[in-house]
């Protein structure tokens, strides 16, 4: 990776669907390189697919909350049966094992807070292994952005 990749990589993280030869304007190479750069990134999994980001809240998901989860024993088969589970809920769009007190943080994301209180109370709780859970609403997002490919 040098740095033409680096600036393709932030073409592509504005649009991936940007043409190669306007990327190819944008860095300063020719179309074919641009096209040769892109297959080698594909390969290597550098880039692993094109996708589209949605705006949730014109879609009526209007409230984000993330959720801390503790189990009550730290296995790794407590924690393999826990991400199945919440692999199942459309909710739950991140979930990350954590280090610390907390073993899980759950992005969730719902209509309302009803949606979240049914969520909470009618499924993440009553997945066999849970001892608490600690919900934070944020109030804005200060900053997003899709991956860091910037060095």
């Amino acid at each position: 990776m040098d740095n033409f990749d680096y600036k393709i990589l932030e073409c592509l993280k504005s649009d991936a669907r940007m043409s190669y030869q306007r990327v190819s304007e944008k860095v300063g190479l020719s179309i074919s390189s641009v096209g040769r750069r892109i297959h080698s990134m594909e390969t290597k999994n550098v880039i692993e697919g094109y996708t589209v980001k949605i705006n949730e809240n014109k879609l009526g998901f209007t409230f984000p909350v993330f959720v801390f989860v503790r189990l009550e024993k730290q296995r790794a088969e407590n924690f393999a049966y826990f991400e199945k589970k919440i692999k199942i809920f459309p909710e739950v769009v991140e979930c990350w094992l954590m280090t610390g007190s907390q073993d899980y943080l759950l992005k969730i994301i719902t209509e309302d807070v009803k949606e979240f209180e049914r969520f909470l109370t009618e499924k993440l709780t009553t997945i066999a292994g849970v001892s608490s859970v600690d919900s934070s609403v944020p109030l804005r997002c200060a900053k997003q952005i899709q991956s860091r490919s910037e060095r």
